[in-house]
């Protein structure tokens, strides 16, 4: 019973994990064609700021007459995609220069070439340079900072990933949902559950029809074995309607079994399959043989025989057959149990023996 317990929930975790991640938004990975496209659109709206309620007072420094030149150049190496020769540079260049734009902008380019080589710590040290310069206006500062939570997560950095982000959100006071999504994926990411989750269900709240923010709350609070709270934020779903896929289903029932409900499973598990969500499958099998078991060791005997009777069709091997022909017999129903045995022995069992006495059975 354990062991499928436990086959169970990993599967809705496994699941449900990946929508643990950064948003796509903030990676930087990515095409540079799409990068130079944000950078001009970043430029055509440089006279709004991104983030207006920002305590930070923005420099005034700008580049020398030399330093342009040097800027320039770190910029064609990028655009020729010569990224080891840009790293070789620009952060020489950093390093060397007193003015603190020039040391920024120098910075950002090796950091962002580093990114391009897939060199996340070397990244995140550099995006860290280029802030703690303090020479770029807000927008570009800003957007830097929330780069460098992203690459600090990438380099599964993930408590100084957290802190930046918390600085981000403290400087700029931006209340927008995407920052916070980022700072809960990065809680999670980081084991810390239950504060990822507490995120994930103020932002559900405060739009109920984005399932993506749903399932992510689902999942911490899974993760924090807090499944009573999981399931209520699904049941609540269910009854509006929002569950339409097999993963959301999985999720709440393996929710109610780890939660002791069995029979709010069964009804949750019986639902999926009358609306044609759940398929018939080996989870599906697995489902009903779990809530078999916990029918069985709830002395319901009856509904044990129900469940295993709908799962041993479904399941890979013979052992759900030769489960319910231990119910069965059990029961004292001996014709039943011969003929469950029977199948166990077709489809295949660890213990032939045993199979092989109760198809036997006088």
């Amino acid at each position: 019973m354990t062991s499928v317990r436990r086959a169970i929930t990993v599967s809705v975790a496994l699941a449900l994990s990946t929508l643990l991640v950064v948003p796509a938004h903030a990676q930087l990975a990515g095409k540079r064609s799409e990068r130079r496209q944000q950078q001009q659109q970043q430029q055509q709206q440089k006279a709004e700021p991104e983030f207006p309620n920002a305590n930070r007072t923005e420099p005034t420094e700008k580049a020398s007459q030399k330093g342009v030149r040097e800027l320039q150049a770190l910029s064609k190496l990028y655009e020729e995609n010569k990224f080891a020769e840009l790293l070789a540079k620009a952060v020489p260049f950093a390093e060397s220069t007193s003015n603190i734009y020039e040391k920024s902008f120098a910075y950002q380019m090796a950091a962002v070439a580093a990114t391009e080589s897939n060199e996340m710590a070397r990244a995140a040290q550099y995006f860290q340079a280029a802030l703690d310069a303090n020479g770029l206006d807000n927008n570009s500062h800003y957007r830097m900072m929330s780069n460098l939570a992203v690459t600090q997560a990438q380099a599964e950095q993930y408590p100084a990933a957290i802190a930046t982000i918390e600085r981000f959100l403290s400087e700029t006071r931006s209340e927008d949902p995407k920052y916070l999504t980022m700072k809960a994926g990065l809680l999670a990411n980081a084991g810390r559950n239950e504060e990822a989750a507490a995120v994930f269900k103020t932002l559900y709240a405060q739009n109920p029809s984005d399932k993506g923010l749903l399932m992510n709350a689902v999942a911490t609070l899974q993760q924090a074995d807090k499944f009573s709270e999981a399931n209520a934020l699904l049941e609540d779903a269910r009854s509006k309607g929002l569950l339409s896929e097999a993963r959301e289903y999985r999720a709440l029932y393996s929710g109610l079994l780890n939660d002791e409900k069995w029979r709010e499973a069964a009804t949750v598990i019986e639902d999926g399959v009358a609306k044609g969500i759940l398929p018939q499958d080996a989870d599906l099998a697995k489902a009903w043989s779990v809530t078999a078991n916990r029918a069985y060791f709830d002395e319901d005997l009856d509904a044990a025989v129900r469940f295993y009777t709908l799962a041993a069709p479904l399941a890979e091997d013979g052992e759900t057959w030769l489960n319910l022909a231990k119910v069965y017999n059990q029961q004292g129903k001996k014709a039943q149990t011969r003929e469950a045995a029977q199948k166990a022995l077709e489809k295949g069992v660890r213990n032939r023996e045993e199979a092989t006495r109760l198809a036997n059975l006088k």
